[in-house]
This record gives structure tokens, C-alpha cells and sequence, in this order.
């Protein structure tokens, strides 16, 4: 039934409404369950900035997009197979994106003559044969709900709250799946009468699919086996996954860790994980505004803790003067940085990749400092244990970024052995002086405040090399910016060398991206392969600096697409840094690429190349 795959073994299944109608949920939970079968899944949670839209308009809709499958899923779907529309708004914003024959699900009670009017509709779309093309199952989804959780005794509007989970019930079944792991979910997460409430509602949901006769859509769920490698996983979004990265990776380095942060989205979920990690090492301090919380946090690395901050673009910004004096302090730290669309406030719950000149270029002076970015949630939990690895074995503050797609999609996530993490060494101080740069790396050892024999001053104006003295000699300032940029590009002599995720050098295009491009890039590619078109993909950890085999690579690829959620920024970049050309295919829509956009721009680039493609 799906698109990207070409045959029954995925499916995009998509839950849409009012932001007041627990879609969010209903999607997280499809997925929890979900992985729990086995199946290989990733998703789209898609929401409105406004933290209650008016109900009933199309800028107010909510949506959670899942594919599942029995084999490898790297997106979450380009074409919708099954669509959950709960009101009219739902379904005219999801509409365009039908799979043709797919499966939409009306809940009748929502098409009343004022929602139409609120959604642009003249007409009832469900009664005026615009859906046709569509296999479309109308039910009163409020009324099933109101008598399915009549018995939990809770009011009419709680009653009415629960038909999300109604829903839900219904699509598991129609899905091959259970309600077993929701309904002890539900038990733990909800107090007694609306846990009832909601518990009835969804094995009614899900045996109305069974006793009504719609027949299975797709029994996904119901199929032994997994395309994952055996271990033991858990479902995970990319914020969650970056905070356990981020607390495994201090455990590594021997480090307690502070994370001081100002709330921002989609950064402020990151908060709240990592405040209920005490128990790991990890303090957290919720700071009035975004100078304060990197200040705390560097204040921390100066007392020998691990200091981390995390923002999005707008708070990037106001901690740039305090970025540069980590730089000039040569202190370690890790800014996480979820870009979302902008400029200024811009699109606050919208992705975008739109920061990467602002990590690598943007502080005043020559301020360089090491990029990593993270591709998929899992990936995450790796970029942090790296930017930490970065931090402390090079004494320079570290950029990790992630955008507002990794960190609120969820994937199943093999849960590594912290035995087989390896360890992370500090510089070793015995012997030196605070000002004395390591040789093989250029970094000075790190000496915490109130180190015996270790006294040294930190500051922000230019110091002396050797003595830390202030200094204003032109000839001085002239070596230590070299030290500085020095110091940086010689962590490209740690890099592991660039590998290709499909493809081979040589090949005749080449797909270049970084961060959550990873899943469609490598999808499009591997379908083009297929095709037997030459098209490789290789995606970008480190963007600064670049590996020092990446020239090299680059230069054996007829052309180069480098693949952005922005308006080129990485190809520019590669352009100045290599003198080579690279195309740009970008996007700044605030939603992810699909895989047909890809595929489509690479076979021009192929014909430009080549002339005629099939």
C-alpha cells in the first residue's frame, strides 16, 4: 500500500484534529505499541505553535504520522495510507497527502455546518463525492465513545475526551495489533475514573473494528518477526535520547554534569528529562533568561564539572558573547542547539536545519569551535557522548545540534551496554602549567577553582601565551587566534574516516547531507540504486571541522546534491572550503523532505550529467 516501499509490508497510518484533542498522545501510544510487536517504525509528531488554537481552524490542527513495516523504515512516510481526520480542519489539511485508495476515518459528529464554515468547506466533503478516490469509513466516533465509557461514571466532556483512545483501539485492530500494553499504560498514567473512562474507550474502539466487519487494512502488527537486529530495545525520541547521551557520557569522562537552561521550544523538553536524572550525576538549573544559562553552565566547567546548555536559534544568539569567552577560556562545554524555523521567533514547533552558519561562523572575532550534528533520535544518544568526547579531550566548547523533527520523533532504539562504551580521558594536569598546550591535541590540562598549586586567571580579554597575563601586543593576539583555530582543526586528526551509507566512490551523483535529512537521503538513494542509476548518499556527523578525507571522497563523484532543510547553507560552506561545485536542493517549509522530492531532483541532476536517464 505505500508508496515508498512499493508494497504491503509498510504503512503511514496519520492521527489529525484539534490540539485539544489528544492527538499527540494517540500517536505516542500507537508507536509504544507498535515497537513493541517487533515492527520497525518512525515518526512525524506535526503541531500548531499556539498552545491552544482556535478549535476547528485548519492553523489549529494537529497531527501524528507513524510508518510502520516488517522491513528497514528510515522515514516516517511520504504518502498517508490511513488517515484519522476528527474533524473537517484535519481532513482538508491532510487531504493532498492520500495515498490514492487509502483509508480515511471521518468522525461523523465533527462535520457540523459550523466546523465546515471554520474549515472552508461549502459543502460536506464526505457527501458531495470529493472523496471517491478513497476508501472512506464514516462513523459518530463522539456517540460510540459517550456509550462505551457510560459505566466509568466521569461527566459528558470527560466522555468525550476519551474518543482518541477509541480511535486508537479501532486502528490497532484494524492493524493487526492489541490493546494490551495501552491499557496498562493508561492504568498507571491516569487517576482512577478517567483511567476507566479512557480504558473503555479503547477496547471499544477495538472491538467496534472487529464485530463492525471493516476488515484489517493491513495486519503490520500482527506479523512475527522484526527487521531489527536482536537486543533489547525501547521507543525513544531524539530529546530524550540526547539527555541519556548526555548523562553517559559525563559517567564516561569521570564528570558530574549541570545543565543550565532557560525554557524554549522544542528545547524545554530536554529540561525535564534531565531533571528527573539526579540520581545519575546530573544537576539542572532553570535560569532566568539565555546568558544566565550558559553563564551557570560555564561556571560549572571552570569548578570542573561538565557544563552543558541547550536553546534553540533565538537563544543561540543572545549566548554568543558567553560562547566566546569559552572559547577564549578554552574551558570544555556542549551547547545543544534543537533549530527550529525562524528568523527571530519565527516557527517555534516547525524544523528547519537553518543554524549551521550560526554554530560554525556566528561570534564575533575568528571564534572557531567544533560542530557535531545528530541524524536520528537514536543518533542522538551517540552525537552527545561525542560533543562530550570533543569538550574534554580538546578543552573547547562544542556545538551539538539537532532540530524540532529529531527531537520530538520517536524510533525504536537498540539500548546499549555501558560496558561497551569507551571510556573518556581528560587531559591529565600532573606536571603542567594551566597555560601549557599538549602537543598532539594543542589543549591545556584543565585545572578546576581551587585546584592546590593551580592558581591561573580566566577571562575574556586577550591573555599572553604561557602566562595568561593580559595582553595587548599585536604580535601575541596574532598566535594565540592561530592557536585557537589550530587547536580546533587539529581535532580532524581524531575524526573516524567518512563512510558512505549507500553507494560507492565514484559514483555518478552523489547525496551529501547532515542532521534529520538522513532517513529520506538514504531511502531515495537506495531506491535510485535499484533503478540502476549510480547514486550514492553520505551523511555528515562532524561540520566542523570537516574529516580530512572528505575532499577526497568528494572529489571521485561526477556531481555532488547536497540535501537541506535550509536555503544551502552546508553547500555553501563546501563550495568556500573545497573551491568545487555543489548543487543545493532545499527545503523551508517547517516539514521534513519526503522521499519522492529527493528522487525527483536527483534524476535532473543525472540528466544534466549524463543526458538521458530512463
Amino acid at each position: 500500500m505505500n508508496a515508498e516501499h512499493g508494497t504491503a509490508r509498510a504503512l503511514v497510518v496519520r492521527f489529525a484534529g484539534d490540539s485539544g484533542d489528544g492527538i499527540q498522545v494517540t500517536g505516542g501510544r500507537y508507536s509504544a505499541a507498535a515497537a513493541l510487536t517487533g515492527a520497525d517504525l518512525a515518526t512525524f509528531p506535526d503541531f500548531p505553535a499556539e498552545i491552544r488554537a482556535p478549535a476547528g481552524t485548519t492553523y489549529g490542527v494537529s497531527a501524528y504520522q507513524v510508518q510502520l513495516g516488517r522491513d528497514l523504515v528510515r522515514t516516517a512516510g511520504d504518502l498517508v495510507d490511513v488517515l484519522v481526520a476528527l474533524n473537517p480542519a484535519a481532513l482538508k489539511v491532510n487531504l493532498e497527502e492520500m495515498q490514492p485508495g487509502g483509508v480515511i476515518i471521518l468522525d461523523q459528529s465533527a462535520f457540523t455546518e459550523r466546523n465546515l464554515k471554520k474549515a472552508g468547506y461549502a459543502v460536506d466533503p464526505s457527501t458531495d463525492g470529493s472523496l471517491a478516490g478513497f476508501r472512506v469509513v464514516a462513523l459518530d466516533i463522539q456517540k460510540l465513545t459517550q456509550a462505551a465509557v457510560k459505566e466509568a461514571g466521569v461527566s459528558a466532556r470527560e466522555a468525550a475526551r476519551s474518543r482518541n483512545f477509541w480511535t486508537l483501539g479501532l486502528i490497532l485492530w484494524l492493524t493487526g495489533g492489541d490493546v494490551a500494553a495501552t491499557r496498562s499504560w493508561i492504568e498507571r498514567r491516569f487517576e482512577q475514573d478517567i483511567a476507566a473512562a479512557n480504558r473503555l474507550a479503547l477496547e471499544a474502539g477495538h472491538a467496534f473494528g472487529e464485530t463492525a466487519e471493516l476488515g484489517r487494512i493491513e495486519p503490520i502488527l500482527g506479523v512475527a518477526g522484526s527487521p531489527l537486529p536482536p537486543g533489547r530495545y525501547r521507543s525513544i525520541n531524539g530529546a530524550d535520547a540526547l539527555c541519556l547521551g548526555l548523562v553517559t557520557g559525563a559517567k564516561l569522562a569521570g564528570l558530574e554534569l549541570l545543565y543550565g537552561s532557560y525554557p524554549i521550544t522544542p528545547a524545554t523538553s530536554m529540561l525535564h528529562t534531565l531533571a528527573k536524572l539526579g540520581a545519575y550525576g546530573c544537576d539542572v538549573f532553570q535560569a532566568e533568561d539565555e546568558i544566565a544559562a550558559i553563564g551557570v553552565a560555564l561556571g560549572a566547567s571552570y569548578a570542573g564539572k561538565l557544563g552543558v546548555t541547550g536553546t534553540s536559534g533565538p537563544g543561540m544568539a543572545l549566548k554568543t558573547e558567553m560562547l566566546g569567552l569559552a572559547i577564549a577560556a578554552e574551558l570544555p562545554l556542549v551547547v545543544v542547539n534543537a533549530q527550529r524555523g525562524g528568523p527571530s521567533t519565527g516557527l517555534p514547533t516547525k524544523t528547519e536545519q537553518s543554524d549551521l552558519f550560526q554554530a560554525t561562523l556566528g561570534r564575533n572575532a575568528d571564534a572557531p569551535l567544533p560542530v557535531v550534528a545528530a541524524s536520528s533520535p537514536g543518533d542522538a544518544f551517540d552525537c552527545a557522548i561525542e560533543a562530550i568526547r570533543i569538550a574534554v579531550t580538546h578543552m573547547t566548547p562544542v556545538i551539538l545540534l539537532t532540530d524540532g523533527y529529531l527531537a520530538n520523533a520517536s524510533e525504536p532504539w537498540r539500548v546499549p551496554e555501558l560496558e561497551s562504551l569507551p571510556p573518556i580521558t581528560r587531559p591529565d594536569p600532573a606536571g603542567r602549567s594551566p597555560y601549557q598546550h599538549d602537543p598532539e591535541t594543542l589543549s591545556r590540562p584543565w585545572i578546576p577553582a581551587g585546584t592546590k598549586g593551580g592558581r591561573h586567571r580566566i577571562g575574556g580579554l586577550e591573555r599572553a601565551d604561557g602566562s595568561g597575563a593580559v595582553s595587548y601586543d599585536p604580535a601575541n593576539h596574532q598566535r594565540m587566534t592561530e592557536l585557537r583555530q589550530a587547536r580546533v582543526q587539529k581535532i580532524a586528526d581524531f575524526l573516524p574516516r567518512v563512510v558512505l551509507e549507500v553507494g560507492e566512490p565514484g559514483d555518478d551523483l552523489l547525496l551529501l547531507g547532515w542532521g534529520s535529512t538522513k532517513g529520506a537521503m538514504a531511502q531515495a538513494a537506495a531506491e535510485l540504486r535499484a533503478e540502476g542509476l549510480k547514486v550514492a548518499h553520505l551523511h555528515l556527523r562532524h561540520l566542523a571541522p570537516f574529516a580530512h578525507d572528505l575532499e577526497a571522497l568528494l572529489a571521485s563523484f561526477g556531481r555532488v546534491l547536497a540535501c537541506e532543510m535550509n536555503m544551502g547553507q552546508l553547500a555553501f560552506l563546501l563550495r568556500g572550503h573545497y573551491g568545487r561545485p555543489v548543487a543545493a536542493l532545499t527545503k523551508v517549509s517547517g516539514r521534513p523532505f519526503q522521499v519522492r522530492e529527493i528522487k525527483q531532483r536527483a534524476r535532473q541532476e543525472l540528466t544534466g550529467a549524463l543526458g538521458a536517464v530512463a
